[in-house]
């Protein structure tokens, strides 16, 4: 009988027990759910606060460029390009006619991040402008947004423009937007004689070697970052992105006459040493087993950059057969 009652007794602060752990249970239960919702708001708070915050942001950005001086324009154009947001670009437009040249320069890199047509629309006019520094940015700018439809008045400027920095940036650009269609213009560049101990000669054409290279780089890879050389690995650390295009000349024939200037413009003894660095970089690029021997006579040069850039760009032909 004792047994029983104890048995009982056992069993009743067992259900106890249990009722207690539910109970337990339903009042987390109750306490996360409250929790939940309090984040829920909080959350929806810092999305609204941060909305107003860069609504305000844009506005006191945009009474910079209209009631500013010089430097709090540039100070709100600089800002504007961080945000890297069509938004915040469109803010830039009226600075593009500033009468101040340096807030014109400064403008033309904070609306790359318009859409692509837009951005070229209200850049190609800076081609035109009186100031060099304006022109230069311009071209720069326009590289930046990557539109192939820059591309002829890019090509138009270089061959119009008196001042170097403004023809190299349009080489530059030309390389940046990686359009196949500037190739024959690069090219040409590099048809003409190199002009020896002539900086600025020899400054665009090893941008236009470089642009050839960065061109063929961007159709195969789509990265538009050039390192030359990549790095100073051994061998077998250097790694190289596969090629979109296994025989990239094969499917754009203008790379055929770019290998055959290249290769002459790294065994010209006339070339400045930053050209034929170039030229070993773009043939690698392209990837033709035509420029093989051209590069293997340069592993041993006492350059020995331009001899890593030969070693990587021989690497790029042998992992990409044609």
């Amino acid at each position: 009988m004792g047994k029983t009652r104890a048995a009982k007794h056992r069993a009743k602060f067992a259900t106890r027990g249990v009722r207690m752990t539910i109970a337990n249970y339903k009042l987390r239960i109750t306490k996360l759910h409250s929790w939940f919702r309090l984040f829920a708001f909080l959350g929806v708070l810092c999305v609204f606060t941060a909305g107003n915050s860069f609504a305000q942001n844009l506005d006191a950005l945009a009474a910079q460029i209209n009631r500013g001086n010089t430097e709090q324009k540039r100070d709100a154009l600089f800002q504007i390009r961080n945000l890297k947001s069509a938004q915040a670009s469109r803010l830039a437009i009226p600075a593009l006619r500033d009468s101040t040249e340096i807030v014109r320069a400064t403008a033309a890199l904070s609306v790359i991040f318009l859409p692509q047509d837009e951005a070229v629309q209200v850049l190609l006019p800076l081609l035109q402008d009186k100031k060099e520094l304006v022109r230069r940015e311009a071209a720069y700018a326009l590289g930046k947004v990557r539109n192939p439809a820059a591309i002829n008045p890019l090509i138009q400027q270089f061959q119009k423009d008196k001042i170097t920095d403004v023809k190299n940036a349009c080489i530059a650009a030309l390389g940046e937007i990686g359009d196949v269609s500037a190739v024959d213009a690069l090219i040409r560049i590099l048809q003409n004689r190199p002009k020896t101990e002539n900086v600025a000669d020899e400054f665009l054409r090893r941008s236009a070697a470089r642009s050839i290279g960065q061109i063929a780089q961007i159709i195969q890879t789509g990265e538009t970052e050039i390192l030359t050389p990549q790095n100073f690995l051994p061998d077998n650390k250097k790694i190289f992105k596969l090629l979109k295009y296994p025989n990239l000349i094969e499917t754009f024939p203008i790379f055929r006459t770019a290998v055959g200037v290249l290769i002459q413009t790294l065994q010209n003894p006339r070339e400045s040493q930053d050209a034929k660095r170039e030229a070993a970089f773009a043939l690698g690029a392209i990837g033709d087993e035509s420029a093989i021997p051209v590069l293997q006579a340069n592993l041993n040069n006492q350059d020995y950059y331009l001899a890593e850039i030969s070693k990587e760009a021989l690497k790029k032909i042998s992992a990409f057969p044609n």
